[in-house]
């Protein structure tokens, strides 16, 4: 049987080939920026529930997106086209990772994304490697995601919606801005129906970990994003 790694307080991750079948890999640790970036970095990610210890998983098969890959439905291109909301990078974080906390989830009860999960990330975009893209109305935060960024690829970790598409919008929007950007792939991390209709594919973790070692050959964009219009 494979073992559950307990993480010390070295800075260091088993395998993510050593995973259980579930996905989870390691228990323990922190959520220091260090140990954040060292994970993101080997594939691996924090996912657990509140009154839990922290629990590290490396999915097999990996949901991922290729942000040229993107299903741009006919609702959402009108919404695109409609210039309905005004989306933005970088101007709202916090507030786009407490509103996803607080989005109800069907047959959820509770949230993953605990108090410590929102202050680690928050301090790994104060560090210029987390990032947020938000829909706005009428002056009013009403959708957006959130991710880390490293070398030429983004791992996406949460998205809200408070208004029809608002977050569909928010993520073709960061899609097409990847694309200027070079970037070659959006970290989805866990398989479902609606990111598969979406355009991302599960992929095998070793196909996923030989592309991220790829992508983390490229610089990363750090520091606070700001949108580029096409042809900018």
């Amino acid at each position: 049987m494979t073992p559950l790694y307990r993480l010390g307080t070295a800075l260091a991750f088993p395998d993510p080939q050593e995973s259980l079948p579930s996905g989870l890999l390691a228990v323990g640790g922190d959520l220091s920026c260090e140990r954040l970036l060292l994970a993101y970095s080997a594939g691996i990610f924090p996912w657990y529930s509140e009154g839990d210890p922290i629990l590290w998983h490396s999915p097999d098969p990996r949901m991922v997106l290729l942000p040229t890959a993107l299903h741009v439905s006919h609702s959402l291109e009108k919404a695109l086209r409609s210039g309905r909301y005004d989306v933005r990078f970088d101007s709202a974080f916090a507030d786009v990772v407490r509103a996803c906390a607080e989005s109800p989830r069907p047959r959820e009860q509770g949230t993953w994304i605990t108090d410590a999960m929102q202050e680690a990330y928050t301090e790994l975009h104060r560090h210029g490697y987390a990032h947020s893209v938000e829909a706005w109305e009428e002056g009013r935060l009403v959708g957006g995601l959130y991710g880390v960024s490293l070398g030429g690829a983004f791992f996406g970790e949460s998205m809200f919606s408070a208004r029809t598409d608002a977050s569909k919008v928010a993520l073709a929007t960061l899609a097409a801005q990847l694309v200027r950007w070079r970037f070659d792939l959006i970290d989805c991390q866990m398989v479902t129906p609606h990111l598969a209709r979406l355009g991302a594919e599960p992929w095998r973790r070793e196909r996923f970990l030989e592309a991220l070692a790829r992508s983390l050959e490229r610089p990363t964009r750090r520091g606070v994003w700001r949108r580029e219009e096409e042809g900018a």
